[in-house]
């Protein structure tokens, strides 16, 4: 049989950046006060479309599969920020990429969700009910950030990385995961009255909300518990794993899980300095990163754990495949904008009432 593999790779990162100095101007916050508590040094803000995002990353994945959008069966598009309810973010990538042939749906496991695509792919491509699936993670999370709350708006940025699955006849792949959700504690990371249930006041925008202490604990217990579980069903333990790629939500969060596997942080794979908690895009951006800076080799065993609103969880253990560098290298970007991340922010200071 077949093992289903990423064979592409790619991201794609907005060009204004948000730096902690300017957050200093929209509340009450500080560089020492964001980087001792996260981690986090800046963020990238978007002046395109979550969509936009997908389909660039996307493009980048197609070119390191060495693929044309046509052959593409089937895009699937992780994000709890689309451009729209209707149509999905997919079909708009599906239309960007110039993947004709292919279905499209968006998949919403909040920080969890490229995980949850992956195993979908992986799943379709095994049964041979698709051979190649496109599966991007994207998110303009900026759009839903209350900058006069320190608690969250500190703590995000936009972005997206995809990856390409199909057939390959080596051996490796997906060789365990677990996805988990825990719907009881859905409130404590949410954007309340984004959907049906309606605004909670017509004349402000929904935000992100989140309990930061106890998504803090949870986080640790639910990525450190699932990785062991999908490394024993694997058959593998702490000591084969040559790379963790995590999602990146927060230092503290990776350290502490990385301390509860007993895992080296020199096998750890961090770039949320740069870029904050992209949700569902944070483990594709750092899975190709990771490609880019020769920490992923041949045959690399490779531990994937994230966590985000829902509850959601996921953790899999990835064999890589002898590949590590594109087969081809695509010009796709965003276009050009002379906005900073502060200016981006305009509409954002306007709903919720707070200058700087």
């Amino acid at each position: 049989m077949t093992a289903p593999m990423i064979t592409g790779w790619g991201k794609c990162l907005p060009p204004a950046v948000l730096s902690n100095a300017d957050l200093e101007r929209l509340t009450d916050t500080s560089d020492a006060w964001i980087s001792t508590r996260t981690g986090i040094k800046g963020r990238r803000i978007s002046h395109a479309e979550t969509s936009d995002l997908a389909a660039v990353a996307g493009r980048h994945a197609l070119a390191a599969a060495g693929l044309s959008p046509a052959e593409i069966d089937l895009v699937i598009v992780a994000t709890c920020t689309p451009d729209r309810l209707v149509p999905s973010a997919a079909a708009l990538v599906q239309a960007k990429v110039g993947a004709v042939r292919a279905a499209a749906l968006d998949l919403n496991a909040a920080c969890s969700g490229f995980l949850y695509g992956l195993v979908v792919a992986d799943q379709m491509v095994r049964t041979g009910s698709m051979r190649r699936v496109l599966v991007i993670g994207a998110e303009k999370l900026h759009f839903f950030l209350d900058f006069t709350d320190r608690a969250t708006s500190v703590l995000f940025g936009d972005g997206a990385g995809a990856v390409v699955v199909e057939p390959s006849e080596e051996e490796g792949g997906l060789l365990s995961f677990e996805l988990g959700t825990d719907g009881t504690a859905a409130d404590i990371l949410c954007i309340a009255g984004s959907g049906t249930e309606g605004a909670p006041a017509a004349e402000r925008r929904p935000r992100v909300e989140m309990e930061g202490p106890t998504v803090f604990r949870r986080a640790v217990e639910a990525m450190g518990e699932a990785s062991a579980r999908v490394l024993e069903k694997a058959g593998l333990t702490v000591a084969d794993v040559d790379l963790l790629i995590p999602h990146q939500a927060n230092r503290r969060i990776v350290e502490a899980t990385a301390r509860r596997l007993g895992l080296d942080e020199g096998k750890v794979m961090v770039n949320l300095e740069a870029y904050g908690n992209t949700s569902a895009a944070s483990i594709p951006i750092a899975l190709a990163e990771a490609l880019e800076a020769g920490r992923v080799g041949a045959g690399a065993r490779l531990l994937f754990a994230a966590f985000g609103g829902g509850l959601t969880w996921a953790a899999a253990v990835y064999r890589w495949g002898a590949r590590v560098a594109p087969l081809e290298v695509s010009e796709a970007a965003l276009p050009p904008t002379s906005r900073s991340g502060r200016d981006l922010l305009e509409p954002n200071v306007v709903f919720y009432g707070k200058g700087g």
